[in-house]
């Protein structure tokens, strides 16, 4: 980035956003330090555990008209794909009306469809560039993503998620019955209809593709810190650095992208942000045989199968509680359970052990992710809140991190990600 002073740039959080971030940041020649409580996406990462699915067609928000309804079914229903907490039930209550309020009209969805569209909608192209960049192209496949239902009543109850996505421009192909089978042989034949979504696209190792991502930073100078922060310092609305559990670090600029846990660190950024954790779950099977050989989301289970390295990801689950709750490892046993009446031919891997894990999804109620200043220093910038979102949307969010710490000129508008948006629901 020509002309423009180079910074000390500290960077909160390791998962995909955080590395973007140091890679764009170290490029344009500024210096970099990337600190993490636990290794580039680690297990403590929502990035390690997350789906696999880099899908443009991920424009549509948790909250729908008429959501609201199945609120007592979830409360109720400890098997179902969204759970809430009865414990955590009254502190939710606050962040649940802003959700339902977000989601209360077909134009409210519709704006923020086309919000995350601005960061997804390019997001398979931007990932298998950054993939040959950071030489591992391996790791991204643009296979296509498949939506399977049992039949196309199936498909058309959803009619506002697919307006959502015809609206911002996605393009797929409907399979019949013989082309679904045809596709993905080993898919229980109750789905008869499928939706494959063609410029859809995945990664077979999120967790190597993060540290090579964090390896290409370091060699543009970026520097690599275990610590966990504790304190940004500041003489007045200037940044001097921040205070962590193994010291401080001086910096100019910091960039607080730490998922579920920005939210204490953007209190000193003078922002109350609504920020919760939206707890998911994956089991991991290794497979020889047996499972889908693209990526398939079944309707009837809302969650992501996707093939790789490591084995079949089953991941999905929905479950609002608090970053301290122990995890409830019969949401992995319900994604089994489905992944075997999915594909007959995984009945018989009973026994194969199954890798586990639970991380939090950094959820704002609008599911709008917080790009943006800080209200108390612009040196300050927040890039949090992604959701389900922020593995497809990490290097569109990296690049404008990069545009607006730098100051350029020509950086995109991103009000609708302010964090001053919240102000207006208070």
């Amino acid at each position: 980035m020509p002309g423009v002073a180079p910074t000390h740039c500290l960077i909160i959080g390791s998962g995909i956003v955080g590395a973007c971030s140091a890679l764009e940041l170290a490029r344009a020649g500024h210096a970099v330090t990337l600190i993490d409580s636990g290794e580039p996406a680690g297990r403590q990462s929502a990035s390690y555990g997350h789906g696999c699915w880099i899908s443009p067609a991920s424009v549509v928000p948790m909250s729908i008209p008429g959501l609201w309804k199945k609120v007592p079914g979830y409360l109720l229903n400890p098997h179902g794909p969204l759970v809430i907490r009865w414990r955590h039930f009254p502190r939710l209550v606050p962040w649940l009306l802003r959700f339902f309020r977000a989601g209360s009209s077909v134009p409210r969805v519709e704006a923020t469809a086309r919000a995350l569209d601005r960061l997804l909608h390019d997001s398979p192209e931007r990932h298998e560039a950054l993939s040959r960049e950071v030489g591992a192209p391996e790791l991204i496949r643009r296979e296509g993503l498949l939506y399977a239902y049992p039949d196309r009543r199936a498909f058309e109850a959803e009619s506002l998620s697919w307006h959502l996505r015809r609206m911002t421009g996605l393009r797929w192909r409907e399979l019949d019955a013989a082309a679904l089978a045809a596709r993905e042989p080993d898919l229980d034949k109750r789905y008869a209809f499928g939706v494959l979504a063609e410029d859809g696209a995945h990664c077979t190792d999120p967790a190597a593709y993060i540290a090579a991502i964090v390896a290409a930073a370091c060699a543009h100078g970026a520097k690599v810190r275990r610590a966990t922060a504790r304190e940004i310092l500041s003489d007045g609305a200037r940044v001097r650095g921040v205070r962590t559990d193994t010291g401080v670090i001086a910096c100019d600029r910091v960039v607080i992208a730490a998922g579920a846990w920005s939210k204490r660190l953007a209190r000193s950024g003078g922002d109350r942000i609504p920020l919760e954790s939206e707890r998911g779950y994956h089991g991991v099977i290794a497979l020889d045989t047996g499972g889908p050989r693209h990526p398939v989301m079944p309707s009837d289970g809302k969650m992501a199968n996707t093939p790789t390295a490591a084995g079949l990801r089953l991941s999905g689950q929905v479950e609002l509680a608090s970053l301290d709750a122990p995890p409830n490892w019969s949401r992995v046993d319900i994604l089994v359970a489905h992944a075997r009446g999915t594909y007959p031919a995984l009945a018989g891997t009973q026994e194969r052990p199954v890798d586990r894990w639970m991380g939090h999804r950094p959820s704002t109620p609008d599911s709008l992710p917080v790009i943006g200043r800080s209200s108390r220093s612009p040196d300050i910038f927040y890039a949090f809140g992604h959701g389900h979102v922020g593995f497809a949307a990490a290097p569109a969010t990296g690049r404008i991190v990069a545009q607006h710490v730098a100051g350029l000129p020509d950086a995109p508008d991103i009000a609708v990600f302010s964090p001053r948006r919240f102000r207006l629901l208070a």
